[in-house]
């Protein structure tokens, strides 16, 4: 697959021609637009990582080699090639084709032009200060280039601190901080970790709450090691 988007894409350039300056900032501009669909699972800034990889200073560099990410696959770890305009190209049209047994879940984008249009951007964007440049010249918010970052749960109200958990036969009893109790059906309990900075403080788990009426909630921990210590069986 690769070996042929290649071979594609330098017949284009061979015929067409680079597009000059103008044209690339208007391409750039135009994929801005279509870098809302990477920025649902990756930032610009460096070090923070989301479901998938930072993109900062990416351009140009070797696939799977983000040394702080350890969530790639044994088959993107396989790779020799470098983000480019060519492997960046067969990469979103469809990245299980290019890398089968990839577990990055993008469909691909189908159309060339948006295509194109969108490694416009990436070139400015995942450059060294990348983030900052797309951000200064008005390209994308500064919201997009940090990407869809979990909320701060290291300080919560006393509704949502969680004070014990306790479950018995068919729920989970949760305490929180502010002396109420809550029973909720444990297939609507979600147990999380969350590691980061941006996550609780050791032995205070968190409660949040979604579902139409509330009833489906997730527990977020800090460590797995609250989560044993945290969680006792009593009824």
């Amino acid at each position: 697959m690769l070996k042929s988007t290649c071979a594609a894409m330098l017949l284009i350039v061979a015929f067409s021609g680079a597009p000059g300056a103008e044209e690339t900032a208007r391409m750039a501009r135009s994929g801005a637009q279509a870098y809302r669909l990477c920025a649902a699972c990756h930032s610009l800034q460096p070090g923070v990582h989301l479901s998938g990889p930072s993109l900062a200073d990416r351009w140009g560099k070797k696939a799977a080699t983000v040394n702080d990410y350890a969530r790639y696959t044994a088959a993107l770890k396989r790779q020799e090639f470098a983000w480019d305009e060519i492997t960046l190209n067969a990469w979103i049209a469809k990245p299980q084709d290019m890398v089968p047994g990839t577990t990055m879940t993008f469909r691909g984008i189908e159309s060339d032009q948006t295509r194109a249009n969108l490694i416009a951007f990436l070139r400015l964007a995942l450059a060294p200060g990348g983030a900052e440049k797309v951000v200064r010249e008005g390209l994308i918010p500064e919201a997009m280039a940090q990407g869809q970052m979990p909320p701060n749960l290291s300080s919560v109200g006393t509704n949502q601190r969680i004070n014990r958990i306790r479950h018995c036969r068919d729920a989970y009893y949760i305490t929180t901080a502010d002396g109420a109790e809550f029973p909720f059906w444990e297939t609507n309990v979600r147990i999380k970790t969350d590691t980061s900075a941006l996550g609780p403080k050791s032995g205070e788990p968190v409660l949040l709450r979604s579902g139409m009426v509330g009833d489906r909630v997730s527990v977020v921990f800090s460590s797995l090691a609250d989560v044993k210590a945290l969680i006792s069986e009593k009824c």
